[in-house]
C-alpha cells in the first residue's frame, strides 16, 4: 500500500513536468495594482521615487510525503511512511514563514536479544513479569506542528531573469507527540525465541536472526511503551513535548503555478523513548534522545490569481528591475553635439547633415525653399517667385507677360508672409502627472516661442493646455487651464511680452496625441509614457475668432504643485530626451 501511495505521488509529479509552461521563466509583469503601495510604485516608475514598492505575492499551500524513522537505541526498519501539508509566505525575497504538520509511522526490530537487567529498566511491571527476554521492537505513531524560517539561497541572479531551481534552508519550533507500542507478547504469553539463529556480530548473521525474528513476531503490538515522564500532558495520555527543526531543500520549478522539491529534516526534542526503550545494553547505557528524520518529496501550489499577485517572492529575482533599467538607459541614444555643416542643428536631429555653409535651414537643418520651386534659396536668383510659373535653374520664373507691376509684387510678398506666419511651428511643451509647473527642460521650447513673438510684435499666439484621460472631466479642465496660464505667466515674466498677446485655452482630455490609453494607473510603462505626451501646453499663432477662455469650474486641480522648482529626484542631463 505504501509504495502504491508513492508511486501516485511520483506519477503526479511526473505530469506537471508535462505540463510545464515556458512562460514559467520569463519576466513577470507587475502593474502598480499588484504592490502593497500603487503610488511609490507609479512615482518610482517615473523616476520620482528611488525604490519599487513591494509586490503582493501567493501563499503556497504544500503537500508533502516520504520516508520517516528514528534514530535510537533500537534499529530503524525501512521504509516507513510520512506525509503532511505546509502553508508558506515570503516576507521578502529571501526569508519567508512556513507552518507544517506531519505524520507519520515508524519501525524498529534489534538483533540483539536484551537481558534481564535491561528488562527490569524498559518494560512496563505489567508485561516484565510475563518477559524475562526480548528482541526490542517498536511501533511509534508521530504527529507534530511547527512554525519554520526558511532561508531562500537560489534567486538572487545577475546574469539570467528566472531561476529554475530554489535552494532553501530552515529551522523550526513546534510541539510533537507520540504514541508508541511494543509487540512483547504472542497472544497472552511470552514469544518462544528457539527459533532464532545467526550471529549479531555479523552483517549476514543481523540479517538473519530479522528474517527469523519476522517469522516469530505477530505483529499486533500490544504493549504500551514506557512515556517521558515530567512533560506537558493533555489529559492522563497525551505527552506533548517542545520540538527543534533542521533541514535543507531544494525545490524546481514546474510552471507558474506548481513546485516540486526534495527535503531533509531532522526532529529534535528532549525525549529519549520515541522508540520506547532507554538503553541499548547493560554495557551500552547511553541517555542520548532520540532523533526523528524525515525525507520527503514536496509540491508546492502558488494560491491565487497571477492578475493580482506575483509568484511567491522567493522564486522572484530581487535585482531584477535594477538590471531591467539601466539595459533600458544603454539603448538610450548617446546625446551627440556635433553639427558638421554649423547649420545650427545638431547631426542627430538635421535632415541635411551637408548644407553649404551660411544658407538659411529649417528648424529640420533643411535649406530654405520659400517659394517651394525646387532651388534652395542660397542658389535661388528669386527666392519669391509667383507661384504656377516654370523656373529656370537659378530659380527665375519663366513669364512671357505681361509683366507684373511693383504693387502686384509686393502683395504677393504680403500675402506669403501672412501664410508663413499662420504656418509657423511652435513647440509645446509636457507635464508631469497632476502638475502644471513649467519643467526646466523647456524652457527652451518657451524661449523659442518668446524670440517669434518678440520679433513679430503685431502676432498674438494662443496657448492651449491639456490633460490625460485619468481623472474626471471637471478636474482636467482645471489642470489644463492652470497648465495654460502657468506657461503664459511665465512668457510675460521671463520676456516682457503683454499679457493681451496671448489667448488662454484649453481642451482637458479632449484633444489626445495619443488615444485609446487606460483611464487608471494599471499601465505598462510604455503607456505610461504615451500618458506624458498627452500632458501638455501646445502654442500657435491666432486666428480670426481666436477667443479667450476662463477658469473653468472644478475642483482645485494639481493643489500641491510647486510653484519654481522641481521635486522629486534630482538628476542631471534630460530624461525626456533620452540622457
Amino acid at each position: 500500500m505504501r509504495l502504491r501511495i508513492l508511486f501516485l505521488f511520483i506519477g503526479i509529479v511526473y505530469l506537471g513536468f508535462l505540463k510545464a509552461q515556458d512562460d514559467a521563466f520569463s519576466k513577470p509583469t507587475i502593474n502598480d495594482d499588484m504592490t502593497i503601495d500603487p503610488d511609490q510604485n507609479e512615482k518610482w516608475k517615473m523616476g520620482e521615487y528611488g525604490y519599487s514598492a513591494k509586490p503582493k505575492n501567493m501563499w503556497e499551500l504544500g503537500l508533502h510525503l516520504g520516508n520517516y524513522f528514528i534514530s535510537s537505541d533500537v534499529d530503524t526498519r525501512l521504509p516507513s511512511l510520512g506525509f503532511g501539508v505546509h502553508l508558506r509566505k515570503a516576507i521578502h525575497y529571501g526569508f519567508s514563514i512556513r507552518g507544517d504538520l506531519f505524520y507519520g509511522v515508524a519501525k524498529g526490530l534489534d538483533p540483539q536479544r536484551s537481558s534481564n537487567a535491561v528488562m527490569d529498566i524498559d518494560l512496563i511491571p505489567a508485561v516484565r513479569n510475563q518477559v524475562n527476554d526480548l528482541y526490542r521492537n517498536y511501533k511509534t505513531k508521530y504527529f507534530y506542528g511547527s512554525i519554520q524560517g526558511v532561508l531562500n539561497i537560489g534567486n538572487i541572479l545577475f546574469h539570467a531573469e528566472r531561476n529554475k531551481w530554489n535552494t532553501y534552508l530552515f529551522l523550526g519550533v513546534g510541539l510533537d507527540n507520540n504514541v508508541t507500542k511494543i509487540d512483547a507478547l504472542n497472544g497472552n504469553s511470552a514469544y518462544n525465541w528457539s527459533g532464532v539463529s545467526g550471529d549479531v556480530d555479523t552483517k549476514a548473521g543481523r540479517k538473519q536472526i530479522k528474517s527469523d525474528l519476522k517469522g516469530i513476531l505477530d505483529g499486533d503490538y500490544e504493549t504500551d511503551a514506557r512515556k517521558q515522564k515530567a512533560v506537558f500532558r493533555l489529559g492522563d495520555k497525551t505527552n506533548i513535548h517542545p520540538m527543534f527543526q533542521a533541514g535543507v531543500g531544494i525545490s524546481r520549478k514546474i510552471n507558474k503555478r506548481v513546485n516540486i522539491g526534495l527535503e531533509h529534516q531532522v526532529m529534535l526534542s528532549d525525549n529519549d523513548l520515541l522508540d520506547g526503550f532507554e538503553y541499548r545494553s547493560t554495557f551500552d547505557q547511553s541517555n542520548n534522545n532520540d532523533i526523528g528524520h524525515y525525507t520527503s518529496i514536496r509540491i508546492g501550489i502558488n494560491l491565487g490569481s497571477f492578475d493580482k499577485r506575483t509568484e511567491p517572492l522567493y522564486w522572484m529575482n530581487p535585482i531584477d528591475g535594477a538590471l531591467n533599467d539601466i539595459a533600458e538607459l544603454k539603448q538610450r541614444p548617446v546625446l551627440d553635439l556635433t553639427d558638421s555643416d554649423g547649420d545650427g542643428v545638431i547631426d542627430m536631429m538635421d535632415q541635411e547633415p551637408n548644407t553649404v555653409a551660411g544658407a538659411p535651414v529649417d528648424v529640420r537643418g533643411v535649406a530654405l525653399d520659400s517659394d517651394g520651386d525646387g532651388v534652395p534659396d542660397y542658389q535661388d536668383k528669386e527666392p519669391y517667385s509667383p507661384p504656377g510659373y516654370d523656373v529656370d535653374g537659378n530659380g527665375v520664373a519663366k513669364i512671357d507677360g505681361p509683366w507684373v507691376t511693383e504693387d502686384e509684387v509686393a502683395d504677393m510678398i504680403n500675402s506669403r508672409i501672412a501664410n508663413i506666419k499662420t504656418e509657423w511651428f511652435l513647440p509645446m511643451i509636457h507635464f508631469d502627472l497632476d502638475k502644471y509647473y513649467i519643467k526646466p527642460e523647456f524652457y527652451g521650447q518657451l524661449h523659442h516661442v518668446a524670440t517669434v513673438m518678440k520679433e513679430h510684435p503685431d502676432v498674438k499666439v494662443v496657448a492651449a493646455g491639456f490633460a490625460d484621460v485619468r481623472n474626471t472631466d471637471a478636474y482636467n479642465n482645471v489642470l489644463s487651464y492652470k497648465r495654460a496660464k502657468a506657461s503664459i505667466d511665465y512668457l510675460v515674466e521671463k520676456y516682457g511680452i503683454s499679457r493681451d498677446r496671448f489667448i488662454l485655452q484649453y481642451g482637458g482630455e479632449q484633444t489626445e496625441i495619443v488615444d485609446d490609453l487606460p483611464d487608471n494607473h494599471n499601465t505598462s510603462l510604455e503607456q505610461e509614457r504615451m500618458q506624458y505626451m498627452n500632458r501638455r501646453v501646445e502654442f500657435r499663432v491666432a486666428k480670426p475668432g481666436d477667443q479667450e477662455m476662463g477658469m473653468p469650474e472644478g475642483p482645485d486641480a494639481g493643489k500641491n504643485t510647486p510653484g519654481s522648482s522641481r521635486p522629486g529626484v534630482k538628476y542631471s542631463g534630460n530624461r525626456n530626451s533620452g540622457y
